[in-house]
């Protein structure tokens, strides 16, 4: 197995940057999928996480200009990692404003990501190189099957969601007062958020929002327009999604399969990000 790629442009950097630190907000440890075409960050912890499941995929040619690499095989052309996140993203805060960022699976003593970053010495035409050595677990292939993609449930209503920051600051709010919270939706533009204890219900209600249109043979055909279908969730699992995001996506759209899964679907320029949180049972 060989990886080895290579960012020089800064704008590809400091995305590549964005992405890695919205990675490390919602996953502690994920799954690096390496294939000719694409980088996968894919979270698939159904016990430890209660189901939370995440896939995030990059075309590697939008953000690398030199990129080689060698599967397990011919026919299994792929490389899985396990990595810490929060390592990858603090070795890629070095790099900013850097002229240049190589990424390299190395072994030294153990499985490594090599980062080398490339500085510019302030006032000279110099440069210096620091190197970060990110312990890493390589998968067999006996455990790929566990990391595919997710498959999409037919979902009951699909609806955009509002601006994420001030999703964001009415979930903190809520989450003073519940540790639990119903997300519900129809196809009338209409969501709410919901949480109800013995003392107190507290709904915040978002309208005029945009529909996607879904497939003709959907299960929401049939639907009424003002029925809601609604998840009842973990409420710290939908803010750390939230907190995740420090990049207004292009899209942002919620599925919702009733009393089973939230579906985010989001489209960050380049990259799109899935994120699945089961209902409470």
């Amino acid at each position: 197995m060989k990886f080895r790629a290579k960012i020089v442009d800064l704008a590809c950097l400091n995305h590549f940057t964005r992405v890695s630190n919205m990675i490390a907000k919602l996953a502690k440890t994920c799954t690096l999928r390496i294939s000719p075409e694409k980088l996968n960050f894919i979270l698939c912890d159904k016990l430890a996480s209660g189901g939370v499941s995440m896939w995030c995929e990059l075309e590697q040619e939008n953000f690398f200009s030199e990129f080689q690499m060698e599967g397990v095989s011919e026919e299994n052309n792929e490389i899985y990692l396990e990595l810490t996140s929060e390592n990858l993203s603090r070795a890629l805060k070095t790099a900013q404003n850097s002229r240049a960022l190589k990424i390299k699976l190395t072994n030294k003593h153990f499985p490594c990501l090599t980062v080398s970053v490339e500085l510019q010495v302030s006032s000279s035409s110099s440069s210096r190189i620091v190197v970060h050595d990110i312990p890493i677990k390589v998968l067999p292939r006996r455990l790929w099957k566990d990391l595919q993609e997710p498959s999409i449930p037919d979902c009951d209503v699909s609806i955009c969601l509002p601006a994420l920051k001030m999703m964001k600051s009415v979930v903190e709010k809520m989450r003073n007062i519940s540790n639990q919270l119903v997300i519900e939706a129809n196809l009338k533009g209409e969501l709410n958020l919901k949480i109800e204890t013995e003392l107190v219900c507290v709904t915040t209600h978002f309208k005029d929002l945009e529909n996607p249109l879904l497939p003709s043979d959907s299960v929401s055909q049939n639907r009424h327009p003002e029925d809601m279908a609604k998840v009842h969730i973990d409420i710290k699992k939908l803010l750390q999604f939230l907190v995740g995001q420090q990049v207004t996506p292009t899209k942002a759209v919620c599925n919702i399969v009733n009393n089973r899964t939230v579906h985010f679907d989001l489209l960050l320029e380049d990259v799109s990000l899935q994120y699945f949180i089961p209902a409470l049972s």
